[in-house]
């Protein structure tokens, strides 16, 4: 269905040309599901935008070929481009909130693919679009289907994307991290529909993601990208069971869960390299704990793990594993490296982690509600209340990570933000939530500027929250200007410097813009960004889910470094059950604005008693190995 051979993509920037993709090739059968995982900025999106003919005005397609259904996509008028995209082929993009007309009902959106792929017209077209939200899982489809974009969560404007991409039924899906927002529930229903439209009609899938566990249930085999470049290729229970690259072997190594709890996670050192640069060796060289002589001074390619020469098959045929690594052509350098030689080094130490503790709660929060107003008719006055958190109660210890959990929709969110004082003036609140005994919402004026260095967010949809005019520079700048104004020009540049050094980004990210980086690197940003102010509670909404596994370990890592240096507590909302096992001390389930269920998390995850409890655990993914 899909043939990408040697494909090359060259992308123009200030400081030069990046080779985004340098040399890659792959090729995906009828009602295959290939994965493509990496690390942020290796260059698994650029590939999905290559192949759709979507690259921005600045990246062009430098060289290779593109065969889509037998037909050489890049070389189609733009006019035959578009009936190929989003009616054979169909994409479901990495950042619903931005590839969403935000001036458009979702509705009208959906309709408008159906239209313009399907023979279907007006209320016919109209009744499929509700009928395909109502299988992605948003509920009231009737009513919904007018509600614009601002009006949903992440995750519901995810399933929306989800729609559109399917509401065509094509015979290719490219998914760019498909359900990167979602919950686990809704996470294991669209899975299921996707496996239900392969079986039904043949749909082959280009899976880009970075859930190692969704790949496991999801891929036949699986595509491992590092810099730019394919590192490793292979049958799904080949990769997950015997992983050959070390890139591989430490990102398996980096994936969170209650067997790693009180352990630092093994995240890889340093970062994905600058590929505007000639390399003259491996690029994974420089991070890799078994390197050798041969590694620094000659490039690799695939090859047979078995020592073969690199496949010669023809793209039509299944190819065989290969990996592109010198250790497994080199008698001998994989065993020393395995023995810990002197040129390896370990990836992570298994050291206990102990969050710092305090007595009496830092946050106590007593029957918090929030409404917002509905407004109808042509003055739009409030006609009712929508009650999107309802009478909930919660309290959070110093030096403690209290995680919340449930579906999208349910509230997390919401709570989340009246908390932090964001929705002032948008809702009603009701209730308390006191902060070492201060009570957030009678707060006003400086009182309430001193409350927010204490309490910083780091927000789910991290592109809409970094203003898209301002380096990155500025946007950590701007809350040391406002909440630390003692602090000198020379003192915040370094204590800036030293942020994204700990975040894993590059000093040079500093004078850069936020679309010039990757979802997982804009997303470290807005970490650095809740950190800078130092503060003592820290509202962590989804922190991690657009993060690669080897990043996530860094942040992880780091949250709970901070968490023991300096006491920060954590209110953790996340869909991640991994995480949630691994760095969180009290776990409560939230469902249509109610708290479920609460308790210690050990006690909760191994025995939880409300029937939504057990049903949100069973729709975890877990990892398959062989």
């Amino acid at each position: 269905m899909l043939n990408i051979t040697d494909l090359q993509v060259a992308i123009d920037v200030d400081a030069g040309m990046i080779r985004a993709i340098d040399g890659l090739s792959l090729c995906i059968e009828r009602g295959e599901t290939f994965a493509l995982v990496g690390e942020s900025g290796c260059g698994k999106s650029v590939t999905a935008l290559a192949l759709m003919r979507l690259l921005p005005d600045n990246a062009r397609v430098t060289e290779g070929r593109v065969e889509i259904d037998g037909q050489e996509a890049l070389s189609l008028p733009e006019s035959a481009m578009r009936r190929l995209r989003g009616g054979k082929v169909g994409m479901i993009f990495q950042e619903p909130a931005t590839s969403l007309n935000p001036v458009m009902r979702i509705g009208d959106q959906i309709v408008e693919a159906i239209e313009t792929h399907t023979a279907l017209r007006g209320a016919v077209a109209r009744a499929k679009a509700i009928e395909w939200l109502g299988r992605v899982g948003i509920p009231e489809p009737e009513r919904r289907i007018d509600d614009y974009p601002f009006r949903m969560s992440g995750g519901q404007k995810q399933r929306v994307m989800i729609a559109i991409a399917l509401a065509a039924e094509p015979s290719f899906l490219v998914a760019d991290e498909p359900t990167t927002a979602l919950d686990v529930a809704i996470q294991a229903q669209i899975l299921a529909l996707l496996k239900q439209l392969q079986r039904e009609q043949g749909m082959g899938m280009l899976l880009i993601t970075h859930d190692l566990a969704v790949v496991s249930g999801m891929a036949q085999r699986v595509a491992l990208m590092y810099a730019g470049q394919i590192v490793e290729v292979a049958a799904a229970a080949e990769f997950f069971g015997d992983p050959k690259h070390p890139y591989a072997r430490l990102l398996l190594q980096s994936l969170p869960g209650a067997h790693k709890r009180g352990e630092v996670l093994a995240a890889i050192t340093g970062t994905v390299p600058v590929l505007s640069q000639q390399f003259t060796g491996c690029r994974f060289a420089p991070r890799c704990d078994r390197v050798f002589d041969r590694c620094r001074a000659e490039v690799p390619v695939l090859l047979r793990p078995a020592g073969a020469l690199p496949s010669l098959a023809p793209p039509a045929a299944l190819p065989p594993r290969e990996v592109r690594c010198w250790l497994h052509v080199v008698p001998g350098s994989a065993e020393a490296a395995e023995d810990g030689g002197p040129t390896s080094r370990s990836a992570a130490v298994a050291t206990p982690v102990v969050a710092a503790s305090a007595p009496g709660w830092l946050l106590d929060v007593q029957d918090l509600s929030v409404r917002f107003p509905v407004r109808t008719g042509i003055l739009q006055r409030v006609s009712s209340h929508a009650v999107a958190v309802s009478n909930v109660s919660l309290q959070i210890r110093h030096g403690e990570t209290f995680a919340l959990v449930g579906e999208s929709g349910c509230g997390k969110t919401t709570l989340g933000k009246a908390i932090v004082q964001l929705l002032r003036g948008q809702a009603v609140i009701e209730g308390r939530a006191l902060l070492d005994g201060q009570d957030l919402f009678g707060l006003h004026g400086d009182a309430l500027r001193q409350a927010r260095r204490s309490v910083q967010m780091i927000f789910q949809d991290h592109y809409a929250s970094l203003n898209p005019r301002m380096r990155v520079l500025d946007v950590l700048e701007e809350g040391l200007l406002s909440l630390r104004p003692e602090l000198g020009a020379s003192a915040r540049r370094q204590l800036l410097e030293t942020l994204v050094d700990r975040v894993g980004l590059r000093r040079e990210a500093l004078q850069r813009y936020p679309h010039e980086f990757s979802g997982g690197q804009r997303q470290r940003i807005a970490i650095a960004r809740a950190l800078a102010v130092e503060p003592r509670l820290i509202v962590c909404d989804e922190p991690t889910s657009a993060l690669d596994v080897s990043v996530q370990a860094q942040i992880l890592n780091l949250l709970l470094e901070l968490q023991r240096e300096l006491g920060l507590s954590y209110l953790f909302i996340t869909h991640h059950l991994g995480v949630v096992e691994y760095i969180a001390d009290h776990v409560a389930v939230m469902y249509r604005g109610r708290i479920e269920e609460s308790g210690p998390a050990a006690s909760l995850l191994a025995a939880p008693r409300e029937e939504y409890t057990r049903r949100l655990l069973a729709a975890v993914p877990r990892l398959v190995r062989a």
